[in-house]
């Protein structure tokens, strides 16, 4: 039996969707109304996969309502199937173009399957982007408090701070009781608040922004993450390896517990030492804690344990 992988162009409006290998088109409203014309084209029993990009706002409907009809999802990064357009070379885009260029993405590459459990609720997205939101303004507003001599406004900023203050706290106790009404969420989120430095901030970074923990290999957790050197190396030359790409809301957060762990977990205190005097910079070193901490995180996520201190 032919599998069939689909691509799928999610726009404000209307979802463009192409068929292989027989080539075949539908052009639905992104509504529920298009959705279920979208299932009835479909024909899941032979669905290899549905690939789509993630469109902001626009794909969550769509991504909710097919996982609830059991169809296999992936969710490809927007630059690498850009990338991909243009290795190809179709320069031109269209919804239709696009569409298609996703079904060939998905045939010749085979995109990870969105697992069930990896899907957050949009409620909990949209507050963990509301508190990263608030974080920077209260960073501007304490910035501005410095540079501040008229009384008004000195009054003004700092009232703004309380609200900041305020308004910080009520999203956080929504985000954790979203997660404590969750019982996989909740027992995901404990496991990883075991582990020594990561706080419950940054855990809720690594439930929401990381989903996929669990379910990655070693290098897949930490690339995933951008936090896996990447080779240069060009004939006799060999440059200097480096991090990049991943999330890097998920980098972030693992920054400060990195510094952490180096101060107060006696195996990454030790690793941290022995880079440093293999002569590592300083910034190299904690990357590698960063690493470690995203790994170890990946492990106790899939052996579903807790972290707990090795005995001598």
């Amino acid at each position: 039996m032919t599998e069939i992988i689909i691509g799928a162009d999610i726009s404000k409006d209307h979802i463009d969707l192409h068929r292989l290998p027989d080539g075949k088109r539908l052009h639905v409203s992104n509504d529920r109304k298009g959705f279920a014309a979208i299932v009835k084209w479909i024909d899941s029993a032979t669905l290899d996969r549905l690939v789509y990009e993630p469109t902001g706002p626009y794909h969550k409907a769509f991504e909710c309502f097919m996982m609830t009809k059991g169809l296999r999802l992936s969710k490809v990064n927007p630059r690498f199937a850009r990338r991909f357009c243009e290795a190809a070379g179709r320069l031109a885009k269209t919804d239709r173009i696009d569409a298609e260029l996703l079904a060939r993405y998905g045939q010749l590459l085979q995109p990870r399957i969105l697992q069930t459990q990896t899907h957050i609720p949009s409620d909990l997205k949209e507050f963990h982007v509301a508190r990263q939101a608030l974080v920077k303004d209260r960073t501007a507003a304490k910035n501005r408090s410095k540079n501040l001599v008229n009384p008004l406004l000195k009054k003004q900023n700092a009232a703004r701070l309380r609200q900041i203050e305020s308004q910080l706290k009520a999203v956080t106790e929504a985000i954790m009781t979203l997660v404590s009404n969750d019982q996989t969420l909740k027992a995901r989120y404990d496991i990883l608040v075991s582990i020594p430095g990561l706080s419950q901030i940054t855990a809720f970074a690594l439930l929401i922004e990381m989903p996929e923990l669990g379910e990655l290999d070693e290098k897949a957790a930490a690339a995933l993450s951008g936090l896996a050197p990447m080779t240069r190396q060009s004939g006799r030359w060999t440059g200097r390896a480096f991090v990049t790409g991943g999330r890097a809301i998920v980098r972030h957060a693992l920054y400060m517990p990195a510094i952490v762990a180096i101060r107060f977990n006696r195996d990454m205190k030790a690793k941290y030492e022995s880079l440093c005097k293999a002569g590592k910079p300083p910034k190299v070193a904690i990357t590698a804690i960063m690493r470690k901490l995203i790994i170890l995180a990946n492990a106790l996520l899939r052996d579903n344990r807790k972290w707990h201190i090795k005995q001598s």
